[in-house]
């Protein structure tokens, strides 16, 4: 049988990429020396070094207006482009942010000259996006909850420290005490830091709420005081306290930033009910109303989301912002975030499903939220512990985190308040869908499925 000719195949139409961003700009940026590139024909040298003092970065953005350039894509490593960002965003250029995974050069080829220029060209295209930034307001408030943060976790060293020098006079403190910083233990610490001695007198300190009696804290006091341990815990002591104040001034800051923000919404909710969760304040929670405060910005109240209480709302809100056009579904929220599964496809067969990497702080919060409700008895806290008994606790955290991330992108989209579903609600839903699966698993199989009456 002769055999068919193929024909042979025909030539794939390109279509050839267009500039998108003709007066588009390219920045490379290091600790001591910035590379800039502009479209060829703006310049007579398109590809120019500046200095990182604050007069080179003015003329950089005099050098960029004057080659007419609107918008620029920059990459960094560390916090080397945030003073650039500024001046030239408050220039009036477009200013975008690149991630340096999404920048693959030609193997071999690596220099800042060849990055800039290499910026450049793909910004012009337009095959950049910019990593995400919230509005000036809540960088600010993202600002000042990072360096809270940084605070409390420095504290939090020194809080070992006092845990070491007791360890080492023997003073039993941490086990009659669940906290050493609280009332009755921070007041212990400063008298024998004041040269107390006596279990006796110590141990009258005692707050009433504590569980010990003054005999059992009596007995635990009873140390060997030697001076140079004597000392390392009052520099432990006064560091601790110092941080402390650097905290409460943190927060008061924060509080007259929050008052700074305006609403965004345009007719005035309704007033602020009761707190649904009163006993959730934490021990490092700011000392003022911040769920107050984030409703007058809001209009409407996310503590209500079950597993989220105000510290964390406020984290999440100053690593997000207010304004959710950002992302256009919530899917594209959650993949942000770094909380929703990734696909990778290769033939058919998914290879790989792992979550990107997305916003850490954010994901955090979520992610310990979810942890927590797994210990509750709500809807939510029933899902987690359904998927935790299927698939293990690591893809239940992620799963409950996933849903937690899309009820805030609802409630921040459409400015709605949360409706908690009840967990008797979520159970009955559960049951009516295994009912329907059971029936049509039995219709097809030939059988009829009937309840069965329970015996009491």
């Amino acid at each position: 049988m002769r055999r068919q000719q193929r024909q042979p195949p025909r030539a794939a139409v390109v279509p050839k990429l267009g500039q998108h961003n003709p007066a588009a700009a390219g920045l490379d940026i290091g600790a001591e020396e910035i590379w800039a590139c502009v479209p060829a024909d703006r310049d007579a040298h398109p590809v120019r070094a500046f200095g990182t003092f604050t007069p080179d970065l003015h003329a950089l953005a005099d050098w960029l207006a004057q080659c007419q350039v609107t918008t620029i894509a920059m990459e960094s490593t560390g916090v080397y482009w945030i003073p650039i960002y500024e001046i030239l965003e408050a220039r009036g250029f477009a200013v975008a942010l690149v991630n340096a995974r999404h920048l693959k050069n030609v193997p071999g080829r690596k220099s800042d000259v060849q990055d800039c220029q290499w910026l450049q060209q793909l910004h012009s295209y337009g095959l950049l996006t910019a990593s995400f930034r919230p509005a000036e307001e809540m960088r600010g408030l993202r600002t000042y909850v990072r360096q809270r943060a940084m605070l409390l976790e420095h504290r939090a060293g020194h809080i070992q420290h006092l845990q070491k020098a007791l360890q080492q006079m023997n003073v039993q403190l941490p086990q009659v005490l669940s906290d050493i910083t609280g009332t009755t233990g921070l007041a212990i610490i400063r008298a024998i830091v004041a040269g107390e001695r006596d279990p006796q007198v110590l141990a009258r300190l005692r707050h009433g709420r504590c569980q010990c009696s003054e005999a059992e804290i009596a007995k635990a006091l009873s140390g060997h005081y030697r001076p140079e341990h004597v000392f390392a815990l009052k520099q432990a002591l006064a560091l601790y306290d110092f941080y402390t104040a650097q905290v409460q001034e943190c927060d008061t800051t924060i509080e007259q930033h929050y008052a700074a923000i305006k609403p965004v919404y345009d007719e005035p909710p309704p007033p602020l009910g009761p707190a649904p969760k009163p006993n959730s304040h934490a021990k490092n929670a700011p000392a003022f109303d911040v769920r107050a405060c984030l409703y007058r910005i809001l209009g409407v109240d996310l503590t209500a989301i079950d597993g989220l209480e105000a510290s964390s709302i406020q984290v999440l809100l100053s690593e997000i912002g207010t304004d959710m056009s950002k992302w256009p579904t919530e899917k594209h929220f959650a993949s942000w975030l770094g909380v929703a599964p990734h696909n990778d496809i290769s033939g058919g067969k998914v290879l790989r499903s792992k979550p990107l990497k997305g916003n850490r702080r954010a994901a955090q919060v979520l992610r310990l939220a979810a942890q927590t409700l797994g210990r509750t008895q709500t809807a939510v806290g029933s899902y987690y512990r359904r998927l935790r008994a299927r698939k293990g606790p690591a893809h239940a955290i992620t799963a409950t985190a996933h849903k937690l991330a899309r009820m805030l992108y609802h409630i921040l989209k459409h400015r709605t308040p949360y409706q908690p579903q009840s967990q008797e609600t979520y159970e009955h839903h559960l049951r009516q869908r295994a009912i329907r699966h059971l029936k049509r698993t039995a219709t097809r199989l030939g059988f009829t499925l009937l309840p069965q009456p329970v015996a009491a």
